[in-house]
């Protein structure tokens, strides 16, 4: 069954076996458990935690400095696919590529 949202985005809901499985398994796992009223009482927002839980709980934290500059660029399908193919980090190599080409050819 799909769900419209109030964005506009379409939802695929489980089906009732679908259901009925995933809550299975949620009931056999001894760390999933259904909070209580309790627990929603006692609970905090994840902004009350100190500032160093947060930046180990969201990943790496803010850069110190800006060190990369988002931006849209057209590529040739097949330039992008041999990078793509090369893995994860293919950015990274494509934008080492691309500085490797400053270097020999520096306006000079």
């Amino acid at each position: 069954m799909l769900l419209k949202t109030k964005s506009g985005r379409f939802v695929e809901l489980p089906t009732e076996e679908e259901d009925a499985e995933i809550n299975a398994g949620i009931a056999s796992d001894p760390d999933a458990f259904e909070w209580t009223d309790d627990n929603f009482k006692n609970a905090i927002p994840f902004s009350a935690l100190p500032e160093t839980m947060q930046v180990t709980l969201k990943g790496r934290g803010k850069q110190k400095a800006e060190t990369k500059v988002s931006t849209t660029v057209r590529f040739d399908a097949e330039v992008l696919s041999a990078f793509k193919a090369t893995g994860r980090g293919w950015q990274t190599r494509m934008n080492d590529a691309l500085k490797e080409w400053l270097k020999e050819h520096a306006a000079g």
